[in-house]
């Protein structure tokens, strides 16, 4: 995309409304593309805002796991992992419903959370995982600096007051799918 923003929003449940969920990805989108070494104007995401009903289907579909989740990254069949990333690098879906409870319960922001997701979720549209311990110690590193360098705080560490939800990486995911899966 050539306007800085390699990020298109489609929101599909209204109450992605009342937050600013296009200036989140694309913030978020810029922050880890630069990150990992790549020209954010060379690269193209699709994060879909939907609700937990739409976000279990896909997850039931793609995962085998019809249950509500908080994010879903499918990386570009196109993209050779081997290759540097230009192009479409596939897309994001976040849930309201789930993202919004764990933010409550981790005592942030919802809009802080969704950019830490979708930090997230881009690092897997590149190719990183965190089914093995080390390379989760690896891509939850990589998130905190992301995430620091746009003046956000840890999300790993519990805020002052909040509940004992777990943040995205420390929710163990099942094995994913063939392609095209989803990674969670």
């Amino acid at each position: 995309m050539s306007d800085g923003n390699p990020v298109d929003v489609v929101i599909e449940d209204p109450r992605w409304e009342t937050t600013d969920l296009p200036r989140v990805a694309a913030a978020a989108a810029r922050a880890t593309l630069a990150d990992s070494g790549l020209d954010p104007d060379a690269c193209e995401i699709v994060v879909l805002g939907c609700g937990d009903p739409r976000i279990a289907a896909l997850n039931g579909a793609f995962r085998g796991r019809e249950a509500p989740t908080n994010v879903l990254a499918w990386p570009s069949e196109a993209r050779d992992p081997a290759a540097p990333a230009a192009g479409f690098l596939g897309d994001v879906a976040l849930a309201f419903d789930t993202c919004d409870g764990e933010a409550r319960e981790q005592g942030k922001p919802l809009e802080e959370h969704a950019m830490h997701l979708v930090v997230h979720a881009i690092l897997h549209l590149l190719g990183h995982d965190h089914e093995e311990e080390g390379a989760a110690r690896l891509m939850e590193a990589r998130e905190v600096s992301i995430l620091e360098s746009l003046g956000l705080p840890d999300p790993y560490v519990p805020r002052d007051g909040a509940g004992g939800g777990e943040p995205a990486r420390r929710q163990k995911a099942p094995p994913h799918s063939p392609s095209p899966g989803a990674r969670a």
